[in-house]
């Protein structure tokens, strides 16, 4: 993995080194701080190239073109709460997603690295992380072109990593709010007051390629905001559960993917 990642400056391959204790104690402080970290140039600039490259002709030609409008919970209703309630607004998210079984190389290459899981449970203080078992959602690759971005959403996953591969000429910037909602709680008035732009809370921060993203994106409301300009944002999503052999349903595979496993 030495052609992918500088494991001199990011050791995942020394567990017991002194190096790699300091890179989960950095990573775990920043998601007890902020609800996520970031490891800057974690992709070598030649690997960063290849995949854009390799994956470029597969948006061009393979992509399936995710539009749907949704509310930040992508439920159509929820229990409790009047159909016009202000955190039922509605969206629209628009990108191109290629699937796992489209994908390849560099991305999937460091997915399937079993260090990688291992730095990430330790990271988020977990026993263990394993890949996704669906042959489809177990890791995409996410193009947004000018207008399109990824709306106000929460997600399904405790964690949820990614790599930016390409950053667009403006906009493609990442919002969030951390710990918006909890188990306990699911502060229906905060997520409106987020949603009608009046929490002071809400955080913006503009990734760099290369760079690799944890954040804690169950209880943490964030979206992407849309692209302007010629060049469009890539960016790889990895999936990881705290158990192994989890799957997509055929009807959600079909929403997010226009196709079943």
């Amino acid at each position: 993995m030495q052609d992918i990642i500088d494991l001199t400056r990011f050791p995942l391959d020394r567990p017991d080194s002194p190096e790699w204790q300091a890179m989960v104690a950095r990573a775990r402080a920043d998601l007890a701080r902020e609800g996520m970290f970031d490891l800057v140039g974690f992709l070598r600039p030649e690997a960063l190239a290849q995949a854009v490259a390799d994956l470029a002709p597969r948006f061009d030609a393979e992509a399936f073109t995710h539009a749907r409008k949704h509310n930040i919970y992508f439920r159509k209703d929820i229990a409790g709460l009047a159909p016009d309630h202000p955190a039922l607004t509605q969206f629209e998210t628009i990108n191109q997603t290629l699937c796992a079984d489209q994908i390849g190389g560099v991305v999937q290459r460091l997915y399937e690295w079993e260090p990688f899981a291992r730095f990430l449970a330790a990271a988020m203080e977990m026993p263990a992380l394993y890949t996704m078992a669906d042959p489809l959602a177990r890791v995409n690759a996410m193009r947004y072109a000018t207008g399109e971005g990824l709306n106000w959403h929460f997600d399904r996953s405790e964690f949820t990593t990614t790599l930016l591969l390409q950053a667009p000429d403006k906009g493609g910037d990442f919002e969030y709010r951390t710990d918006l909602r909890s188990p306990d709680n699911p502060n229906y008035d905060g997520v409106a007051k987020l949603l009608t732009g009046q929490d002071p809370d809400l955080k913006r921060i503009t990734l760099t390629p290369g760079t690799l993203n944890v954040f804690r994106g169950k209880n943490t409301a964030h979206r992407v905001t849309p692209v302007e300009g010629n060049t469009p944002r890539i960016i790889a999503v990895f999936s990881f559960f705290d158990r192994p052999g989890v799957l997509f349903t055929p009807e959600e595979q079909i929403g997010f993917y226009g196709r079943a496993a």
